[in-house]
Order: structure tokens, then C-alpha cells, then sequence
């Protein structure tokens, strides 16, 4: 089985930093995991690879209307739930084949598994709030599932 590299980014609030567009360079499929602040970050990520976002709860304007609030997707079998909020996450995920969640909204980098789910959350790619790192996220879909999180030099 080949291995697919999904490269994930949140909390933008329309700052698309370089060093987050140079992360996610070469990466099979992006996903944004809402609060994307402005829709000309949605055009530069979409040429980097193929784009999967959802529409965060700052994400208000009318561009932002067709953006979904969630994201349900099959990559090489393996599905992926997206969501900006994890109190949004529904309880029966695993039982409908899900293997990862990704959400976005606290800009704190994540990683857990709970109840058979991987849990990823990139943390914040745009401005930098309180002391958290800026960061953006990897699932590596291959024989297993796994996630890396990537702080970014700024």
C-alpha cells in the first residue's frame, strides 16, 4: 500500500504564513479545520493539493456560506471526520468506521487516541495567540494511521 501524506492546518484567521505553505508542500490532500479568515487562503492551499475545509465559528462572512461546517472523508478506506470544534465530535464515530478526527478552534497542538479514534488537532498556522506554538499537522495514511505536529520557525 502506498502511504498518502495529508497535510493539516486551522486557526488561519486570514494569515497564510510562508512557512506553513512550505510545510504542507508535497502533501497528497490539505485539510483546514476551520476559522480560515478569508477565502484567498482556500486558492493558495488548493494549489498545493487537493483541499478539504469546514467553516469555523469566525468564519462569517459570505464567502464563508459555502464552506460545510463538517467534513466526512474516505482517503485510501481510511475515514477522516472534520470538524473546527471537537465539543462538535459526535459520540458514534468508531462505530461508523471512522479511524481520525481533525479539529481546530483551541490552536493547541494535539495528538491523542481515545475510544479507538486518533485525535489530531494542528494547532493555530495564524496569528499567534497567548504563548502557543504556530504549528501545522500531518496524518500519514499507510499501513497504519499516524500524526505528526510541526511547529513552524517564524
Amino acid at each position: 500500500m502506498t502511504s498518502l501524506r495529508i497535510g493539516l492546518i486551522s486557526d488561519t484567521h486570514g494569515l497564510l504564513r510562508p512557512q506553513a505553505l512550505a510545510a504542507l508542500q508535497g502533501c497528497d490532500h490539505i485539510l483546514h479545520a476551520g476559522d480560515i479568515g478569508k477565502p484567498e487562503i482556500l486558492d493558495a492551499l488548493a494549489e498545493l493539493a487537493p483541499l478539504t475545509a469546514v467553516r469555523g465559528n469566525n468564519d462569517r462572512d459570505a464567502w464563508a456560506d459555502a464552506v460545510q461546517e463538517v467534513e466526512e472523508l474516505w482517503l485510501d478506506d481510511v475515514g477522516i471526520y472534520l470538524v473546527h470544534d471537537q465539543a462538535d465530535i459526535p459520540d458514534d464515530l468508531a462505530e461508523r468506521g471512522f479511524r481520525a478526527v481533525v479539529t481546530g478552534h483551541s490552536h493547541k497542538p494535539l495528538i491523542t487516541e481515545r475510544a479507538g479514534l486518533l485525535h489530531v488537532n494542528p494547532g493555530s498556522a495564524g496569528p499567534r495567540r497567548f504563548k502557543l506554538p504556530v504549528s501545522v499537522g500531518f496524518l500519514v495514511i499507510g499501513d497504519e494511521v499516524q500524526a505528526e505536529l510541526r511547529e513552524l520557525d517564524l
